[in-house]
């Protein structure tokens, strides 16, 4: 039982990892049911041979929540200071789901042409005021990514060492 366990945890924690990339997949919620699970069911412990703690479950759900937050809140927040619209952020959006065809350069070509092609489109901008709404729109994409993939690969960490 301890190591379906323990292999259902790092499973989760790999879908975590990839869903901190793919849009559709809750990365980090996904990394922390991995630790959860080890908590309710595993007796696996650090190399101190200590137990997982209740504290360090909690403090991961609020690591999270703030995470998760912030992939929604970011990313609009930067396309608003450099002076795009809401078009901008659904435009990154639907290039970077069109782009996962050729991860990871069409992703980020994706994002970036469409979050473009949004702005001059339909907030009817000019081609400068767009491509510079179009590169906020991608770093904030790029900050929220980012800090979904350490959060996820962190608790991986955390799961690695407390299943083995």
């Amino acid at each position: 039982m301890e190591t379906f366990v323990a292999v259902a945890a790092i499973i989760l924690g790999i879908i975590g990892l990839i869903g901190s990339i793919v849009p559709g997949l809750p990365g980090p919620p996904l990394s922390w049911i991995g630790l959860l699970i080890l908590y309710i069911w595993g007796n696996g412990t650090n190399s101190a041979g200590e137990p997982m703690s209740l504290t360090v479950l909690l403090v991961w759900l609020g690591i999270v929540i703030v995470v998760w937050l912030l992939d929604y809140i970011v990313p609009g927040y930067f396309t608003k200071l450099t002076g795009g619209s809401k078009y901008a952020g659904w435009g990154a959006m639907a290039g970077l789901l069109v782009g996962l065809v050729y991860p990871p350069i069409g992703m980020i070509g994706g994002a970036i042409l469409f979050a473009f092609l949004a702005e001059v489109l339909f907030a009817k901008k000019d081609a400068v005021s767009s491509l510079k709404a179009a590169l906020g729109a991608f770093l904030g994409f790029l900050f929220g990514t980012g800090a979904m993939i350490i959060a996820s690969g962190v608790m991986l960490f955390y799961i690695v060492i407390y299943a083995f």
